[in-house]
């Protein structure tokens, strides 16, 4: 379940990750949902190295923490391309 459950919380994560930080993106639509599969998988390794969980479980907590590393690829991504 844990790996499903990543990707299905880094699916919402990307989506909200990009209401969050609107703008011009290339890719779009696409390479948003990949960041913020990404972003789930960082955020859940960040979040278990800090102990404040992991990306395992469908939860408001695991949300969260999908979201916030969702949003570090995704400027590190806009960093990058600028």
């Amino acid at each position: 379940m844990g790996f499903l459950a990543w990707i299905l919380l880094g699916l919402i994560a990307g989506v909200i990750a990009k209401m969050i930080m609107p703008g011009k993106d290339p890719g779009g639509f696409f390479i948003t949902i990949l960041l913020g599969i990404a972003g789930s998988f960082v955020g859940g390794w960040v979040g278990s190295l800090i102990g404040l969980g992991t990306v395992g479980t469908l939860s408001f907590g695991s949300l969260i923490t999908a979201i916030v590393g969702a949003l570090i690829l995704l400027a590190a991504y806009r960093f990058v391309k600028k």
